[in-house]
């Protein structure tokens, strides 16, 4: 398939490292936030929740709690923290429980503005959550699903080695035959 005739900002989306210390605007920010308030939702429950951490006090609290693998992240000009709850959207007998599945709209919303500003917005699941929530008084109806790095373009020299090849090799996905199927569910190939 030719990526060409894919939108721009999908193409260029990747989860890049490298960020400048370079402070990201709030009126940046807010537009990224409402383009994330654009997703679809079930029954336009709108079940995404945001905490922006743009001070330094409250980007310490977030760094504090980042995994050793995440120590590009730690100098971020800002992060967003994803949080929902399950009562916030449908919920049907069937295990779909759509605030998990909405907010990820609502995040590609973001990350795809992000990417058309010129930022690099990495989604991070290498946090400590329950440390994480204290930090910021999250309580336990709420999910914080994911943490987001948000930054200019920095320098790969602030990389480590494994890390610098990433961000200079190609974006790998799974080809098409691997997660589509066609007219009939197929388990065995679907699942594997």
């Amino acid at each position: 398939m030719n990526d060409e005739t894919i939108l721009r900002e999908i193409r260029e989306r990747r989860a890049y490292r490298a960020l400048s210390p370079r402070p990201v605007p709030r009126e940046v920010l807010e537009r990224l936030l409402h383009a994330a308030t654009l997703a679809p939702s079930c029954m336009n429950k709108q079940p995404w929740r945001f905490l922006v951490a743009l001070s330094e006090e409250a980007r310490g609290k977030v760094a504090a709690h980042l995994s050793p693998g995440n120590y590009w992240a730690k100098e971020a000009p800002a992060y967003v923290l994803v949080v929902t709850a399950p009562e916030l959207d449908c919920q049907l007998d069937d295990r779909r429980e759509y605030a998990f599945f909405d907010t990820g709209m609502a995040v590609m919303g973001l990350l795809l503005q992000a990417t058309h500003e010129g930022l690099y917005a990495h989604p991070m699941a290498g946090f400590d959550a329950p440390g994480l929530r204290k930090a910021f008084g999250i309580s336990e109806r709420a999910v914080l699903l994911t943490v987001i790095a948000l930054g200019y373009p920095g320098d790969p020299a602030s990389l480590n080695e494994k890390h610098r090849e990433v961000e200079k090799g190609p974006r790998v996905r799974k080809p098409l035959a691997d997660v589509v199927c066609w007219d009939e569910w197929d388990e065995e190939r679907a699942l594997k």
